[in-house]
């Protein structure tokens, strides 16, 4: 009788699976919502988009709070994000990093051909968040660019171009469902966290009056958006597919709820059978959930 021995990795293969266990547990520990999307990937993107939402975790931390708990005023903080953004762009070139997270990052970005351009859009936009306090029309659509729709592109580089020999470019239709997709996600957030963001962290990013009629013009624009992201979701590689459907869909029912109530209520939720119920829809195949844009 034969025995089959599974061997164990050592030297950077192990490096390696460490990198991406921590990425792995950074996203566990933060977001559930997230974390479901992700286990209906396909097992060839899954890990890559995991390192991408570790990085882009551990920047948000920088500036959302635990460096500020920690004892560290806006500049120091912002010395440390400079020190991260560094880091993740010497990783990318170098292709190693003593940082778990940045080195699980870096291995994404030259598989999958996140270069510069993505980067430092997203670093600006967190950046911002240190000393921007009110967005107007301009400086709402610069941050949401890169804090949403850049990681939307990183996303769409790894569902393209994991596993292959070369990494190529996506097409338009895809690059402006990703990017339309990732504005909405971020402008949901910014309406469900609208008094945390103002009463704790001191932020205004949408810029709302007391006129219903603005905050019903922000819902229309995540309508419209995710109506382009759904039109472009078919085209995405098999493996994809279920799991962009699925976090389009629980999107799309955020904005449904938020449009039936005034904005005065506690932060709208999905009840975990709804999300159930979502998640089972796009892992049968659905196609993603008609929007009224």
């Amino acid at each position: 009788m034969s025995t089959v021995r599974t061997a164990t990795p050592t030297g950077l293969a192990l490096y390696n699976q460490a990198a991406a266990d921590a990425a792995a547990t950074v996203i566990a520990r933060y977001s559930t919502s997230f974390g479901l999307a992700c286990r209906l990937l396909g097992p060839r993107p899954r890990p890559h988009v995991r390192n991408v939402y570790a990085l882009v975790r551990v920047a948000d931390e920088i500036v959302d709070g635990p460096a500020e708990e920690a004892g560290l005023p806006p500049e120091v903080a912002g010395e440390i994000l400079d020190e991260l953004e560094q880091e993740a762009l010497s990783a990318i070139e170098r292709g190693f990093s003593s940082n778990l997270v940045v080195h699980a990052f870096a291995r994404t970005a030259r598989e999958c051909g996140i270069g510069e351009d993505l980067v430092r859009p997203f670093f600006a936009s967190m950046r911002t968040d240190l000393g921007t306090r009110s967005h107007d029309a301009a400086s709402h659509d610069a941050y949401v660019y890169g804090s949403a729709e850049v990681v939307g592109l990183m996303c769409l580089q790894v569902f393209v171009n994991a596993g292959a020999q070369h990494p190529v470019a996506p097409s338009p239709q895809l690059v402006d469902g990703a990017r339309r997709l990732g504005a909405a996600f971020q402008d949901v957030n910014f309406l469900r966290d609208l008094h945390h963001d103002e009463a704790v962290l001191g932020r205004d990013y949408l810029g709302l009056s007391s006129a219903d009629g603005e905050r019903a013009a922000v819902l229309d624009r995540i309508d419209r958006d995710l109506a382009v992201a759904a039109s472009a979701i078919p085209a995405l590689p098999a493996d994809c597919r279920r799991a962009v459907t699925a976090a389009h869909d629980l999107f799309a029912e955020l904005a449904v709820r938020l449009r039936a109530c005034d904005g005065s209520e506690e932060r709208v939720r999905v009840p975990d059978a709804v999300k159930a119920r979502l998640a089972a829809r796009a892992l049968l195949g659905f196609a993603p959930r008609e929007v009224r844009a």
